[in-house]
C-alpha cells in the first residue's frame, strides 16, 4: 500500500475550502425524516424539529477486559449491547447505532418522548434486574462494579450522510445538542441510573406515571433527584436536569409503561403529589429560571418552524 500524502492533504484541504466558501442547503423536514433519503455527495442537510436521544453506556467496560479471556469479553459485550439494541427496536427507535460498549437510539415524530423515556427506563431496569445479576453470578469474584448508565436529551438536529460515495464508508452525522448532551449525561450517571437533561424532565414532570413512584407505600417524587450536567455550558438551561434512580416496578411497571406509550398522563392516586413536587421545584430560583428559559427556547423554535 502506498499513499501520496501531500496530494491527499491538498485534496482534503481543497474540499474544506470549497465547503466553507458558501453555505450548504438545509431542508426543513419537521418530524418526517427518512434516513434512507439522506444524500452523500450533495451539499444538503436535513433539519428535524426535535429529536430525543437515548444513550446507554456500560460502566467500567475497560476494567472488565483486563483479566478476562477474549471469549468472556465478547460474551459480556454481546449480552449488554445486544440487550440495549433489542430494547431500542421494541420501542420503535427511528435510528440506532452501536458505539463500542454502548449504543444510542434516536426518536422523532409521533410519541417521541414517550418511546424514548420508556426505552431508557427499560434499559436501566434490564441492567439492574437482569444483566448485572447474571454477570455477577457467572464471575462473582473478578468483575468490577458494572451496569448500564443511561442519558437522555432532546433538541433540533441537523443530519447528513457523510462519507465516500459508492463505498461502505458512509454514515449519518447528527449535529445538535441532543446526542452530545445525552452522551455527557450517560457518562456522568452511575450504573442503573438515568440522567436526563432539562427538557426531558419538563416533559416527564407533567406525566403522573413517570413523575412519582407507584403506590407501594406512598407515591413519592423522591425517585427523581436534582442534578447539574457538569459538561454542559453554564449558559445552557438544559444543564439543570434530573437523575432517575428507580426502575419499572415488577407489579405496576408493565401497566405504567403501556399507559405512557398510549399517551396517558393522569393518575388519580398521584396527581396531587406531582403538583406539590412541581411547586416545590419552582421555589428553587436557579431551576425555575432554567425551566422558563427552556420554555422560551421551545416557543422560539416553534415560531421559526411555523408550528
Amino acid at each position: 500500500m502506498t499513499v501520496d500524502l501531500q496530494a491527499l492533504l491538498t485534496d482534503v484541504d481543497g474540499d474544506v475550502a470549497d465547503e466553507l466558501s458558501h453555505m450548504p442547503e438545509v431542508v426543513e423536514k419537521g418530524d418526517a425524516l427518512d434516513v434512507d433519503d439522506l444524500p452523500i455527495a450533495v451539499r444538503r442537510w436535513h433539519r428535524v424539529d426535535e429529536v430525543v436521544a437515548v444513550v446507554a453506556d456500560l460502566k467500567s467496560s475497560t476494567r472488565i477486559g483486563l483479566n478476562k479471556q477474549p471469549a468472556s469479553i465478547a460474551s459480556i459485550y454481546e449480552a449488554s449491547t445486544g440487550g440495549v439494541v433489542q430494547i431500542f427496536d421494541e420501542f420503535d427507535a427511528d435510528f440506532v447505532a452501536i458505539q463500542g460498549d454502548g449504543a444510542f437510539g434516536l426518536f422523532w415524530g409521533e410519541r417521541r418522548f414517550e418511546r424514548a423515556v420508556c426505552a431508557g427506563i427499560t434499559i436501566k431496569t434490564f441492567s439492574a434486574r437482569h444483566l448485572v445479576t447474571r454477570l455477577e453470578n457467572k464471575w462473582p469474584d473478578s468483575l468490577p462494579e458494572t451496569g448500564l448508565k443511561v442519558g437522555v436529551a432532546a433538541s433540533p438536529v441537523l443530519v447528513k450522510r457523510v462519507g465516500v460515495p459508492r463505498s461502505e464508508h458512509q454514515e449519518p452525522v447528527w449535529a445538535g445538542r441532543a446526542v452530545n448532551y445525552a452522551v455527557k449525561a450517560a457518562q456522568q450517571a452511575d450504573r442503573h441510573q438515568m440522567l436526563v437533561a432539562g427538557s426531558i424532565w419538563d416533559w416527564a414532570s407533567s406525566n403522573d406515571y413517570l413523575a412519582v413512584s407507584c403506590p407501594h407505600g406512598a407515591s413519592s417524587a423522591s425517585i427523581w433527584q436534582d442534578v447539574t450536567l457538569d459538561h454542559v455550558p453554564c449558559e445552557d438551561a438544559e444543564r439543570e436536569g434530573k437523575i432517575l434512580t428507580s426502575q419499572w416496578c415488577e407489579e405496576h411497571g408493565p401497566a405504567y409503561c403501556a399507559a405512557v406509550l398510549a399517551g396517558e398522563t393522569y393518575r388519580d392516586d398521584a396527581h396531587e403529589e406531582v403538583a406539590k413536587a412541581v411547586a416545590r421545584e419552582a421555589i428553587d430560583v436557579v431551576r425555575a429560571k432554567a425551566r422558563q428559559d427552556r420554555a422560551n427556547f421551545r416557543n422560539r423554535m416553534r415560531g421559526l418552524s411555523g408550528r
